[in-house]
């Protein structure tokens, strides 16, 4: 029996893409189910999170004019990473097979044939695209990025090194992922906690398509932060581990100032006491800084706020 794939396809203020990429996802659709490889009940189901230019209409005209076309509008923006788990969560019990994408047109549309292959042929539940260059990046963005992955293995997070968003999941590797209610999402970080039989296709990211990222340096590295924090608690463990050496050393300090004194040989220094005292207080600052952003994610946690709230669906939607 043929799998029923849904492309999961999160829009956010994307009124000068979408008319771009939607035939795209619409031919690829086309294009397996012709060649047999997924069931004509196969669809395209967009997220619109809380845009606030006219992507939802044109997602409503879409799904209007073709039954491959579906959509559901969050109430409000929530965020990229929000985005793409409601509409996981949506399709899971409706497809045996999610592949999630951004709408930019910039990931490889065609390497989704090779993710089916694998969910068909090789069984695997998880596929992770992959990019194999980071070419079309600026230097600060890829060494940035390469370095972000680096640090995240490092620190003990199972991350899949230049890997976004864009993957293939069952829907059996789906239920399972629903039992995990972290607020604070890092999806690249918590697919790979599911388990299940895995592997990664490869492609070329291209250039976008038309209007602007919406994802700026600011984004960027909340989005990082929220990585290492939501995956790792190794931080923890370095400022655990900095302080021990930090108060090894201030009692050594505390030896050579007592045995100074006692000697006899003790000089007033203002300057070197003043810069021991502002170090101890900034490595402290940061410490806390770090401990406070653990407490304040376990604060979010502890509310179990929904992860998103759908205020419409398209008539497709609606029927199912």
């Amino acid at each position: 029996m043929k799998p029923i794939l849904y492309i999961i396809v999160p829009c956010y203020n994307e009124e000068e893409v979408l008319p771009k990429t939607a035939p795209m996802f619409l031919n690829k659709i086309n294009q397996l189910v012709g060649e047999e490889k997924i069931s004509d009940d196969s669809r395209v189901l967009f997220i619109n999170d809380g845009s606030k230019d006219k992507t939802w209409e044109i997602i409503k005209g879409l799904s209007e004019e073709d039954r491959h076309f579906e959509g559901i509008a969050q109430s409000r923006n929530r965020g990229h990473q929000n985005a793409v788990l409601a509409g996981l969560m949506e399709a899971k019990d409706k497809c045996d097979i999610t592949i999630s994408i951004d709408c930019d047109g910039q990931d490889d549309i065609n390497a989704m044939d090779k993710m089916v292959d694998a969910y068909v042929n090789d069984g695997c539940e998880i596929v992770y695209g992959v990019r194999s260059s980071r070419e079309t990046d600026t230097f600060f963005k890829r060494t940035t990025a390469e370095g972000f992955y680096k640090v995240l293995n490092a620190m003990g997070a199972e991350v899949v090194f230049n890997h976004a968003d864009y993957r293939l999941i069952s829907s059996r590797a789906l239920q399972e992922f629903a039992k995990f209610k972290e607020v604070n999402l890092y999806l690249r970080g918590m697919v790979p906690l599911v388990g299940f039989k895995s592997t990664s296709v490869y492609y070329e990211r291209h250039e976008r398509l038309a209007g602007t990222s919406h994802y700026p340096l600011k984004k960027m590295l909340a989005l990082a932060f929220d990585g290492i924090t939501s995956l790792s608690v190794e931080p923890i463990r370095m400022i655990m581990m900095a302080g021990f050496i930090i108060a090894i050393l201030s009692f050594i300090g505390i030896l050579w100032s007592i045995i100074s004194a006692l000697c006899g040989s003790t000089v007033a220094g203002w300057a070197s006491m003043t810069c021991i005292i502002c170090f101890v207080c900034g490595m402290q600052a940061v410490f806390l800084g770090v401990i406070g952003e653990y407490i304040g994610k376990i604060y979010m946690e502890v509310k179990q706020r929904p992860r998103y709230i759908i205020s419409e669906r398209t008539d497709g939607m609606k029927e199912e």
